[in-house]
């Protein structure tokens, strides 16, 4: 016999197909989406409530069969999405698993009290030596102590540690990725202090000379190793991509050199200036007997990474912990998008943020994901949201076309001159208002105009590119605004906003809150109005 439980579930699963159906209906005839509206994801959006909401969907069966759905009506911001509990329930226990297997809870200490108060007084070039020497008999590197790797090492301690506990947050996130690739290409997995070197974790980090990424490819470099740039794309911000394109290159550079610390030299200046640098040190090959022979750059480069290798296996030695984690690399899920969408259209479906999907998914320049022949792009979310993704890819789909044909125009370059606005900044105007003005989005202004941050001055001039045709550049129909409303009654706590914060990342911190909950208990119009020290009431 088959349980009441999953009877109930397949009958769930049928009456929310037809209640997708409805709702999409209605949304079509009512108008009943709103413009600035999220959608809250409940994690058990089948879970059986009481037998009233079985039994008003078999009442209403008859009439939603003859209810057929079509584009129009994914018109609104909001749509049903359905989900598979059982298979929900399967992705639960598999990061359980991992999570036990890979977060020791040991770890998870609060830093505020140890920030700043690091252990480096009583930190004797003795302990040094003695914890280099040990890390030397681990690594095929030539790990060995001396006084200016020591200064380093200090300095950074000192100096730098937030920037420090910053960084190891992030590894979180990055070391699993870069650990499966190196793996694979059979090299030391210490080479993951490289990528720290190289960019300080900062997918998108651009040098001067016009290396990008994490692994700090050339675009010349970049396409030998199959990297590809375009006007949407370029995959030297790409984590995964670029990871496996660094390792093919440090493969290549030690089949020359034969020694690793070499090879990370030449991976910084080039094989050319590490021969020039051997026959200058009378083909020495040792990198401290030819350190001095090489460019400045790279004569730093190696202490750098030591430093960082040092650092990173003793940090909590040194009261050292992880700070603004987001994510870990199991908790996230790749889909290879079938049709292009953007990242506003992927925020306004699932509940997430900007923030969040650039941090995720930082190789796409303009928030769009296209679909290019022979290419595949994909969107990587939480590993959560997934299923619902997959569960409702061709709603999503018709969602995103639907919006396009209302709001997409072609990209920048390929406007007019006369299609081009240039914006004087008056008091009280903030980012948010004038992208609603003209229909474009905070980020699309930030980037046409080089902005750092959200401040404008009054009389600033910004180039603007509306998505929809602006005659004089009336002012907002205040009649759209959002109607501010009184928030619930009863007990709530209070949340102050810290930098770096999004309402993303504030609701997770709070089970069962939702983006639009803290917008309406807030009265927020936008996430461009969250500033650092802000107030906010969680009920």
């Amino acid at each position: 016999m088959i349980p009441n439980a999953l009877k109930i579930n397949m009958i769930l699963m049928k009456l929310m197909q037809k209640y997708l159906t409805l709702t999409l209906f209605l949304i079509c005839i009512m108008g009943y989406a709103q413009e600035n509206t999220d959608l809250e994801i409940s994690e058990d959006v089948l879970s059986v409530k009481d037998t009233v909401f079985i039994e008003e969907f078999l009442a209403q069966n008859e009439a939603v069969d003859s209810i057929k759905m079509d584009s129009a009506a994914i018109a609104g911001k909001q749509i049903a999405l359905i989900d598979h509990p059982e298979v929900s329930e399967f992705d639960k226990k598999w990061l359980e698993a991992w999570r036990n297997n890979v977060i020791d809870s040991s770890l998870i200490i609060n830093p505020q009290d140890t920030i700043g108060k690091l252990v480096i007084d009583n930190f004797s070039t003795d302990l040094l030596k003695e914890r280099i020497a040990l890390l030397d008999s681990q690594t095929p590197f030539n790990f060995e102590y001396n006084p200016s790797l020591e200064k380093i090492i200090k300095h950074y301690l000192k100096n730098r540690p937030q920037t420090l506990a910053n960084l190891l947050g992030k590894a979180k996130y990055y070391f699993p990725m870069f650990e499966e690739q190196l793996a694979k290409y059979d090299i030391p997995l210490e080479l993951k202090y490289l990528a720290i070197v190289e960019s300080a974790l900062i997918p998108d980090a651009k040098s001067k000379v016009g290396a990008k990424g994490l692994w700090q490819f050339m675009y010349g470099t970049g396409l030998e190793y199959d990297l590809k740039v375009s006007s949407y794309v370029d995959e030297r911000s790409d984590p995964l991509k670029s990871t496996e394109a660094a390792c093919q290159y440090l493969s290549k550079l030690y089949g020359i050199f034969n020694d690793w610390d070499l090879a990370l030299a030449a991976y910084n200046s080039g094989p050319g200036n590490v021969n020039k640098a051997i026959r200058r040190a009378g083909g020495q090959k040792n990198y401290w007997n030819i350190r001095h022979y090489l460019p400045r750059e790279t004569a730093g480069y190696l202490p750098a990474f030591y430093a960082t290798y040092y650092i990173f296996e003793y940090a909590n030695e040194h009261q050292l912990y992880p700070k603004n984690e987001m994510l870990h690399a199991f908790e996230t899920d790749t889909i290879i998008v079938k049709r292009q969408i953007t990242f506003d259209q992927v925020n306004s479906i699932l509940g997430t943020d900007t923030e969040l999907l650039t941090f995720l998914n930082p190789q796409y320049k303009l928030k769009i994901i296209p679909v290019i022949k022979d290419r595949n792009y994909t969107l990587r979310i939480p590993k959560y949201l997934s299923g619902t993704f997959v569960s409702n890819e061709e709603q999503i789909y018709a969602y995103a076309e639907v919006e396009d044909s209302k709001r997409e125009k072609p990209l920048p370059k390929y406007f007019e001159a006369s299609d081009r606005v240039r914006y004087k900044v008056r008091s009280g105007d903030y980012l948010g208002k004038i992208a609603n003005k003209y229909g474009v989005s905070v980020n699309s202004i930030k980037k046409w105009n080089g902005l750092k941050s959200n401040n404008l001055r009054v009389g600033q001039r910004l180039t603007i590119y509306p998505r929809q045709a602006v005659a004089s550049a009336p002012e907002p129909d205040t009649s759209k605004a959002p109607i501010k409303k009184s928030p619930p009654k009863g007990d709530f706590k209070t949340y102050v906003v810290q930098k770096g914060d999004s309402l993303w990342l504030i609701s997770q911190k709070y089970p069962k809150v939702s983006v639009a909950q803290l917008k309406e208990w807030n009265n927020i119009w936008s996430s461009t109005n969250l500033k650092p020290g802000t107030t906010l009431k969680i009920y």
